[in-house]
């Protein structure tokens, strides 16, 4: 079993790789003209849901309320697997993501990403301030955000989440922008941190109720961020009671 998974996650990178070559011409438009930037939202999903379909991983996305596409948000998922990134291309209004720097180093998708996106090397203090001063602009500019409010994979025990750093928050209330809580239950399972191995299953994606910041203050940013991570805890533990025979024995990552 092990020996097919390691074929599907080698056949899965090589997708991903694929798709990757085939957008890129298009990606190239938002880079050369920024103000054409909702084309990265609308490619990511394409680019999410073929890579999907093609690594044969069926999809599941749940809004609780409709999200308003001439609205602004700042999206704030949990994250236990790389498989979380392609997940929030299926955000449905377009987005840009903020996100370790890791992936610079990429030939080719690490220049697209750069461009497109927001880097942070989280071990530099002076990274972390550009980050959020490239943050704010991006959201006076009328984009939306994707930040993982952990700062990155560092659970141990998924699906327990780390404790939140305060930057989305802290953005959300002072550019008074909806912070929409996101569940995704199920990649830990799916790709685990300790394997880097895909095992079959559904991506599942929730996207709670967007949560109003207008009229807060600073002084808030701890009740937000504290709101915040109980509606996406009380959905993964609620989502893990629930899984199917087998998954329960799914490998926790130590």
């Amino acid at each position: 079993m092990k020996v097919v998974r390691v074929i599907h996650t080698g056949y899965g990178l090589t997708v991903f790789g694929v798709l990757f070559i085939i957008f890129f011409p298009i990606l190239l438009i938002p880079i050369i003209s920024p103000k054409r930037y909702q084309l990265v939202g609308i490619i990511n999903r394409w680019w999410a849901h073929l890579t999907f379909f093609f690594n044969f991983l069926s999809v599941k996305v749940e809004c609780q309320t409709p999200l308003d596409p001439r609205k602004q948000y700042i999206f704030c998922p949990n994250h236990f697997s790389y498989l979380d990134i392609p997940t929030m291309g299926l955000t449905p209004i377009n987005t840009i993501f903020v996100g370790k720097n890791d992936m610079e180093n990429i030939p080719l998708f690490g220049f697209m990403y750069r461009k497109l996106h927001i880097t942070v090397d989280r071990n530099k203090l002076k990274s972390k301030y550009d980050t959020f001063i490239k943050s704010r602009l991006a959201l006076d500019q009328g984009k939306s955000l994707v930040i993982y409010p952990e700062g990155g994979i560092f659970s141990k025990e998924p699906p327990n989440m780390v404790r939140f750093k305060d930057g989305a928050f802290r953005l959300a209330i002072e550019k008074q922008i909806p912070i929409v809580p996101v569940t995704i239950p199920n990649n830990w399972i799916l790709l685990p941190d300790t394997e880097l191995l895909v095992r079959p299953g559904t991506v599942k994606v929730i996207f709670h109720t967007p949560i109003e910041t207008k009229g807060m203050d600073m002084s808030e940013v701890d009740a937000l961020k504290h709101q915040v991570f109980q509606i996406i805890d009380t959905q993964l533990k609620n989502e893990n009671r629930q899984a199917p025979a087998g998954q329960d024995s799914a490998p926790r990552a130590s």
